[in-house]
């Protein structure tokens, strides 16, 4: 048996999150749209620091509901700046605002989901890295798919959020080969 990939420490709630969440493919176009946002409000800051908000963050986002946020207006921004229990960034709150948006308009086009997963051909990318050097901080496909997200109207879903996102939600199977997780989420395809 290997070890897990060495970014995830030995806090419990980083190793939890590696060994139940991280790689496993996400379909749901809602808890995509979620992952995505967190990802975007990580800019600058550490996963762990998201993760250990996560739960104020679907608070406060209304269970990130984009069809609710969608909705929300400049004092809802302003609400939202006096929670101390997330990241209190304006440009970022007012994002996720936008990105509801944006993914409304995705949805009702082709579903997010599908929208996302077509750009990995419906199946999981799987890589074999033996080392965490060798893990890209981007690829071309994560370039593209960040270009796509921009020109339709998404913020804060840059070339690296987006590929720390793809890994999250299982669209490439980052997991180390050394990592027991690597196997067991290769299974785990639709």
């Amino acid at each position: 048996m290997g070890e897990i990939c060495g970014w995830a420490g030995s806090e419990e709630i980083y190793v939890h999150y590696h060994d139940t969440d991280w790689g496993v493919p996400e379909y749901d176009s809602r808890a995509l749209w979620e992952k995505l946002i967190l990802d975007g409000f990580q800019a600058g800051l550490s996963w762990i620091t998201i993760l250990k908000k996560r739960e104020n963050f679907r608070e406060a986002f209304a269970g990130f509901e984009p069809n609710i946020i969608a909705g929300w207006g400049e004092d809802d921004i302003e609400r939202l700046l006096q929670n101390p229990g997330i990241i209190r960034h304006r440009a970022k709150i007012a994002a996720t605002i936008t990105n509801a948006r944006v993914w409304q308009s995705i949805e009702q086009e082709q579903g997010f989901d599908r929208y996302l997963w077509d750009f990995v051909g419906g199946a999981p990318i799987q890589n074999s890295w033996r080392t965490l050097d060798e893990v890209p901080p981007f690829t071309e496909l994560s370039t593209k798919v960040s270009k796509d997200l921009k020109k339709r109207g998404f913020k804060f879903c840059g070339p690296t959020i987006v590929y720390a996102f793809m890994e999250a939600v299982g669209m490439v199977n980052d997991h180390l080969v050394s990592c027991p997780r690597h196997e067991e989420v290769k299974t785990l395809v639709r």
